[in-house]
């Protein structure tokens, strides 16, 4: 008889369940957190499992990778379906999380989830330390105004070379504020600096990363805009066509049918986030400023005049995703015009 399990991971423990083909418990444990406990426990079963449900969370790509190396047929499942299908339990426990993952993986009821490469989880985290030093800047600098507005001090409009200047002037002969401008506009240096720092890595490795540098061939996209794309993707191979990538990262709207009712919403929004800032960000780039002629551009103009600017940004998003996804899969650069030839 076939046997499924379902892991519910915690920081320190992990709840799990094993059934069978018929749904009934088998087995249920709390084992640690760590990839050779849930491989040792596994090992210690009697029967073989037709698959384990992990799902996708902080840790579970470390668990999943190590787990798969071992030979265990895990799968990662993508979160929001797995909340979905519990939001008929009156009661959520850990226990009952387990029980739930290990049904879905004998229903067979999941999307799997791409575990991504160590390389491309390592940009995503220069990326997501990047942003949030970025984040972190930005607070301390509207701090510094919040502050001094409270006692009448405006310190208008400034450039990053000018603002610490601009505080210090107004500050100069207010002992408090002279101390909190100091501690604050000291913090502003410390972050400016890791801050520049990143960047100046993520630069590098968009450098030396010839996939990236081939991205970077389209209009509109930078280096930030090619690692985001390329550590999203990793591996061009897992999506069926192109035309998948777009409603992969929530760039086509949603579709509501129903009897009579057939509702077309806005974007869906599911996926990456980041990806789709990005993407929407070189959109922007290509509709407001001066580059070079493609066919890209001339498409998302004609769809402005029909549409609107902001749903031609949208829209010319989507094309990029499928462009850029293109030209990963078949290693070509950017063809800005379709009777060009194609550059491998």
């Amino acid at each position: 008889m076939k046997h499924y399990a379902g892991i519910d991971v915690s920081l320190e423990s992990s709840s799990v369940c094993v059934v069978d083909a018929e749904g009934r418990i088998v087995r249920e444990s709390k084992v640690a957190s760590e990839p050779e406990a849930l491989i040792a426990w596994f090992a210690a079963l009697d029967f073989p499992l037709e698959r384990i449900g992990l799902e996708a969370g902080p840790l579970s790509q470390w668990l999943h990778a190590a787990m798969g190396r071992a030979g265990l047929a895990v799968e990662l499942l993508e979160t929001r379906h797995v909340r979905d299908a519990f939001k008929a339990m009156p009661v959520k426990t850990d226990k009952k999380d387990a029980r739930g993952i290990a049904q879905l993986m004998r229903l067979g009821w999941f999307r799997p989830v791409h575990c991504k490469s160590a390389s491309a989880q390592e940009v995503r985290a220069l990326l997501t330390a990047r942003k949030l030093l970025q984040g972190k800047l930005h607070d301390v600098e509207m701090s510094i105004r919040g502050v001094l507005r409270g006692f009448g001090v405006k310190v208008g409009a400034t450039t990053p070379r000018t603002y610490a200047a601009r505080v210090r002037d107004l500050v100069e002969g207010h002992a408090v504020l002279e101390v909190i401008a100091a501690s604050l506009l000291k913090a502003r240096e410390v972050l400016a600096e890791e801050f520049r720092s990143l960047e100046r890595r993520l630069r590098i490795v968009a450098r030396d990363d010839e996939r990236t540098r081939r991205l970077m061939t389209t209009p509109g996209v930078g280096a930030l805009v090619a690692l985001t794309f390329v550590a999203a993707v990793d591996e061009p191979e897992r999506f069926r066509s192109s035309r998948a990538v777009g409603p992969h990262f929530g760039l086509t709207p949603r579709k509501y049918q129903s009897g009579e009712t057939d509702y077309t919403g806005r974007i869906s929004k599911i996926g990456d986030a980041g990806v789709r800032a990005m993407l929407y960000e070189a959109a922007n780039v290509i509709l407001t400023h001066r580059v070079r002629g493609s066919d890209l551009k001339t498409w998302a103009l004609a769809v402005a005049r029909r549409a609107g600017m902001r749903k031609a940004k949208v829209a010319l998003a989507r094309k990029l995703s499928v462009a850029l996804h293109r030209m990963l899969r078949d290693q070509t650069t950017f063809i800005a015009h379709r009777s060009a030839p194609m550059a491998a």
